[in-house]
């Protein structure tokens, strides 16, 4: 290396400036060969039918015919080939309209619409059903997209969901989504019960004094409702079938008692309406009878009437004892109409849910709307506002025929009930054939013939029969509001990362909607979470995170297909293309290492490593196969690619991984530096394991021996032993190299020709990073900026001597690390020299430039600078210099003496980094210079023998 290039200790007093190219990043440095010191084993793979197969079966499911598909679908467990599905017979009006339209109408339409024109007023009410049917539009457009853009299995929204999102947000928001469904289940359940007790208990509308039910306490109600839901669970253990049979009858009787309620108000004259006993604000006291009953009045149509309900005037509600706000009554509004998904949750039964789902959901929401506003036009138009908020059954005791009401009370609340219980057994159903959440729910697979999940119908049951002990509907609203809120959030935000990943496989045929009304869908659910109730809307969305988290530690064996890679596939690219290798600048350089690894068997300690010293930057392992694919059926890389990528799993490390064939591995390493990366992103630095004849040791039992003393609770023993027994054994005892010494010197040449840098690595099997990081007492990281074999230039530091300080400082900078180690640069001086402390203090004053803190040891060598000859006539100095610059003209005596320099200062190191020389292009000479290497790190800590091609430091800001 010319002088220029090199920053001397001894000159002026000067600051110091590295300037030149920046080399590109560059991946960590890693061994090449069996165990990051001998050279590795190589062996030719042979043909794997992965790859045949796979492509095999994709065409025999594309083309084979409907109904004989064998293999896994998704939303069915791995390996189930009963055969045993849910009948599809269900069709657009029976299984999406009529569901849809009674879980929409449930609570709100007999029971609380006096409540809310009575509270928010009639133009609040308008805003209200505006903001809620807003909501609900935007959800249902993103609802349509997804649907109509594949075949939909059982399992409905969270079917869509987690085929949208992957697995992890697919299952944690399709467990909300089910308890959404269970908190429902028990509104409905609740509204029921209220009717049942206001017409049949003692003093109730429909019975006269003293007769009636038995009732008057919260043990009593929930009584009825564990009555009522049994009911339910007798309904839903038939099948979805009679649901809908059921459900269509249903909703014919619901809307003859809404017209009933319409025609009522325009026929009914003024009359006062009783107060209800239950209600303590006005009859505070139960224990006393009262003679008289008070009431309040039913205007019939007036203006005065209207003009008085127009604005709002927030009350206490007789039944919480709370005062109502916008947002309290909004709870109780909006809970009352989130069935948009029920069709959807009954996909598993449609014949044709992709076009069933749209037209079904949309018909369904206009239909309720309209009936929605015209009652509460009503409404507002003929009832005072006292009778509204005070007698939430009045529509009772205005009817022509009060019965009317009663029946559709008990219809509208009951349908909905089962519609939602029916929901959440189908989506536990599919949550447990997915294996989502382990072993845990897998009773809930078991179904009938019919393909009626029985099981899941019970556990369904049994959680709401405990989400009914919290009691009146109005406290069971806000959590059931905010549950269904977060899951609409959800639904809009699939569609939205859908919109923007743009995979050309996202053609759906239902057309109106955009990324626009996905976002504000999403932005209008969350908004009106935290409006609602900010403590029930952090709860939620800390679940749905803990949920997030818990399965990302969990490794899932099937594919989905997640958006979350189509996502970051759309930004990488982006700023790939604006990352331009032309601006590089050495302020912002990094360590792109390409690690080249024969057998990770005996690699895994070096691998880890290098993972330590990449400082953020890329970092691939590269593997060469030997072969010709000429002379192959496949192309064995495809499958080995993936055993590496599991590799990379189970080692946590952040590496992309590069296998390549070649004729010869010195072929394939220059493969891999070129094709390494893509666009800014490309290796500058080159890791290979050292040449030796020292046998490799198995680091995959020392990494078994660790791991069998963690706790594990996601990954199975089987798995890891997958992983381990896939790469092939170790080269043993009496077994030929594949790789010759002089190949592996080309590497290195051919590495150094391409202006990467160098590092081979030696002894990184010795390296416990678990033993460094609990040592009690400091371990050192110890660099050797000097030419050892160039003894004359140890008053300079050039480029590989920077490196040497840059990857030091990079590993000291790694928390672990920085927490358990010491950096030590090491100087060599004569014991006789008077410049030694000025030489020191030049060295210290240069690292402070460079800001690497660290200690400067000053070590003595005079015993081995007397071992190198000084008189070499003019005729021989050329040669002797160049002996020299490669190591050849040294003594033995030399090489070994600075061996035992470095390895007496080693007793408590950790890692040392050396100055690997270049090595001789006369490839004669190539032997006695891997000798000298081999001689001069004998014996040493882990070590790295480095060679610095740019620039790496900055003392600029």
């Amino acid at each position: 290396m010319a002088d220029s290039d090199r920053t001397p200790l001894l000159e002026a007093e000067t600051s110091v400036q590295i300037r030149g190219p920046l080399g590109t990043p560059s991946p960590d440095p890693s061994g090449y060969g069996d165990n990051q010191g001998p050279g590795s084993t190589w062996s030719t793979n042979n043909c794997s039918e992965y790859a045949r197969g796979a492509e095999e079966a994709n065409i025999q499911w594309a083309w084979g015919l409907e109904g004989e598909r064998t293999d896994e679908t998704p939303g069915t467990a791995p390996g189930d080939v009963s055969g045993v599905g849910p009948q599809r017979t269900l069709r657009t009006f029976n299984g999406v309209f009529s569901p849809v339209a009674l879980s929409m109408f449930s609570t709100v339409l007999f029971l609380r619409e006096g409540f809310v024109v009575g509270q928010s007023g009639f133009l609040l009410t308008m805003v209200e059903f505006a903001l809620a049917y807003f909501i609900l539009y935007l959800t249902i457009l993103s609802i349509c997209a997804i649907s109509t853009n594949g075949a939909i299995e059982g399992g409905g929204a969270y079917y869509m969901i987690s085929r949208a999102l992957g697995p992890e947000f697919g299952g944690s928001i399709g467990l909300l989504f089910f308890l959404a469904n269970i908190f429902s289940c028990a509104l409905y359940i609740t509204g029921f019960v209220e009717g049942l007790v206001d017409n049949f208990e003692s003093g109730g509308s429909l019975v006269s004094s003293g007769d009636g039910i038995p009732g008057g306490t919260k043990w009593w109600n929930y009584l009825y409702c564990t009555a009522v839901l049994f009911f339910c669970l007798a309904v839903c253990m038939i099948g979805g079938a009679m649901f809908a049979r059921t459900s269509v009858f249903i909703l014919a009787v619901l809307v003859v008692c809404t017209l009933s309620v319409i025609v009522s108000m325009f026929f009914k004259d003024e009359t006062c309406v009783p107060y209800p006993k239950s209600n303590n604000i006005i009859y505070p006291n139960a224990s006393i009878s009262y003679n008289h009953t008070k009431c309040a009045n039913y205007t019939g149509f007036s203006i005065e009437t209207f003009k008085n309900n127009l604005w709002a005037d927030f009350s206490v509600d007789y039944i919480t004892d709370t005062k109502m706000s916008f947002a309290a009554v909004f709870a109780v509004l909006f809970s009352s109409v989130t069935g948009i998904m029920n069709g959807a949750n009954m996909s598993g039964e449609l014949k044709d849910p992709s076009k069933a789902i749209p037209k079904g959901t949309l018909a369904a929401a206009l239909f309720t709307l309209c009936t929605y506003l015209v009652l509460s036009l009503l409404t507002a138009f003929t009832s005072e506002r006292d009778l509204l908020v005070n007698n939430y059954n009045y529509l009772q005791q205005i009817n022509l025929w009060p019965p009317f009401v009663v029946i559709g009370i008990f219809a509208a609340t009951l349908s909905a009930a089962l519609g939602n219980l029916i929901g959440a057994s189908r989506i536990l159903e599919a949550l447990a054939k997915d294996r989502i959440f382990w072993f845990l729910l897998q009773p809930a697979t078991l179904t009938t013939r019919g393909g009626n999940p029985y099981v899941a119908v019970v556990i369904s049951w049994a959680l709401v029969q405990a989400v009914l002990l919290i009691g009146s509907l109005n406290a069971i609203a806000p959590m059931a509001s905010e549950l269904f809120l977060l899951s609409y959030a959800s639904t809009n935000l699939a569609c939205l990362a859908l919109n923007l990943a743009a995979a050309p496989n996202f053609r759906p045929t239902f057309r109106f909607f955009s990324w626009h009304t996905s976002l504000l869908g999403l932005l209008g659910c969350l908004v009106m979470c935290f409006l609602i109730n900010y403590i029930y809307a952090f709860g939620a969305i800390a679940l749905l995170f803990a949920l997030v988290v818990a399965l990302h530690l969990r490794s899932f064996e099937q594919s989905w297909g997640s958006i979350s890679q189509a996502l970051i596939f759309h930004q990488v690219r982006k700023y790939l293309l604006l990352l331009d290798s032309r601006k590089d600048h050495i302020k912002y350089w990094r360590p792109q290492v390409l690690l080249l690894v024969a057998n990770p068997r005996g690699s895994c300690e070096l691998i880890n490593f290098v993972n330590d010293l990449k400082k953020g930057g890329l970092y691939v392992l590269g593997h060469v196969n030997i072969g010709d694919l000429n002379d192959l059926e496949n192309d064995p890389c495809r499958e080995r690619y993936k055993w590496w990528l599991s590799l990379v799993d189970k080692l946590k490390i952040k590496a992309f991984v590069e296998v390549t064939l070649a004729h010869s591995i010195r072929e394939g390493m220059q493969h891999l530096i070129r094709v390494s990366g893509l666009g800014g992103m490309k290796p500058n630095t080159i890791c290979l394991g050292f040449y030796d004849n020292e046998l490799p040791e198995d680091s995959f039992a020392k990494l078994r021996l660790r791991q069998q003393r963690k706790i594990r609770f996601y990954t199975a023993e089987e798995s890891e032993d997958l992983v381990y027994n896939r790469f092939e054994p170790l080269r043993a005892i009496g077994v030929e190299k594949s790789l010759s010494a002089m190949e592996y010197l080309c590497m290195v040449q051919d590495a150094l020709k391409m202006r990467k840098n160098v590092c081979l690595c030696r002894h990184f099997n010795q390296l416990n990073k678990e033993s460094v990081l609990r040592s009690k007492q400091h371990m050192f990281i110890d660099v050797w900026p000097l030419n050892f074999f160039r003894p004359e230039t140890s008053n300079y530091l050039d480029n590989t001597c920077l490196f040497m300080l840059q990857l030091a400082c990079i590993l000291h900078m790694v928390p672990g690390w920085k927490k358990r180690t010491i950096l030590r640069i090491f100087m060599c001086a004569d014991a006789q020299n008077t410049h030694t402390q000025k030489k020191e203090k030049k060295l210290a004053g240069f690292l402070r430039q460079l800001r690497i803190l660290g200690q400067i040891k000053t070590v003595t060598w005079d015993h081995l600078t007397c071992l190198i000859p000084e008189s070499v006539s003019e005729a021989d100095i050329d040669d002797v210099a160049k002996h020299r610059r490669h190591g050849i003209g040294l003594s033995g005596d030399y090489i070994r003496g600075v061996n035992d320099l470095v390895k007496q200062q080693s007793h408590n190191t950790a890692v040392t980094f050396l100055y690997l020389p270049k090595p001789a292009s006369d490839l004669d000479l190539g032997m006695q210079y891997l000798e000298k290497l081999e001689t001069m790190t004998n014996d040493l800590p882990p070590t790295v023998l480095v060679n610095g091609i740019h620039p790496v430091t900055s003392t600029t800001l």
